[in-house]
């Protein structure tokens, strides 16, 4: 079994996050939003995290499935998915350029730690205001993805920045959360 793993904050979820599930569908057998208990790529601060729980609950409908970890880096992540899931499973991450270059780059303390981490999983980039290049020796484990459709305005900070900014940003989330967006964000 292949399974793909799209963690985020989802702060909110966004089109964006379901534009990247869809297209994974055609390289997985089944699709998993991960809400990380912690970020250790990413600050964050916002909405709480059952709110933001429920919200991914609506939107992640079959056949899609949500999971809850309590690691936050993808090897941490990879190894809780393979426990639950039981038996042999091949693990892809998916993501958007932005988080490829915050995961790839960041500080795990030995500078060969993230190359031994793809032993354990592979990820699907998609393009992000520009394609993510992996660096030299990773590109095997590191692949692009091709969503079905321009996705590079949205973004959770661009929802929350127009919601500040009393912009129109509905057409930047899924139908089925635009209220409860309105009532966490706005």
């Amino acid at each position: 079994m292949r399974i793909g793993l799209l963690p985020g904050t989802f702060n909110p979820p966004t089109r964006a996050h379901l534009a990247l599930a869809e297209a994974a569908r055609a390289h997985v057998d089944r699709v998993v939003f991960v809400l990380p208990r912690v970020l250790p790529h990413k600050d964050y601060n916002g909405v709480p995290f059952e709110a933001r729980l429920e919200m991914l609950h609506a939107v992640a409908t079959p056949p899609f499935d949500v999971m809850v970890t309590d690691g936050g880096l993808f090897v941490e992540i990879a190894r809780e998915a393979r426990a639950a899931v039981g038996g042999q499973v091949e693990i892809t991450f998916l993501c958007g350029r932005d988080a490829a270059e915050r995961i790839v780059a960041w500080d795990y303390g030995d500078a060969g730690a993230f190359a031994r981490m793809l032993d354990e999983f592979e990820m699907l980039v998609a393009s992000r205001n520009g394609d993510y290049e992996p660096p030299v020796g990773m590109q095997g484990r590191i692949r692009p993805l091709e969503l079905g459709m321009e996705c590079d305005h949205i973004s959770a900070t661009e929802v929350r920045e127009r919601i500040a900014r009393r912009e129109a940003w509905e057409h930047l989330v899924p139908e089925a959360i635009r209220e409860r967006v309105r009532e966490l964000y706005g």
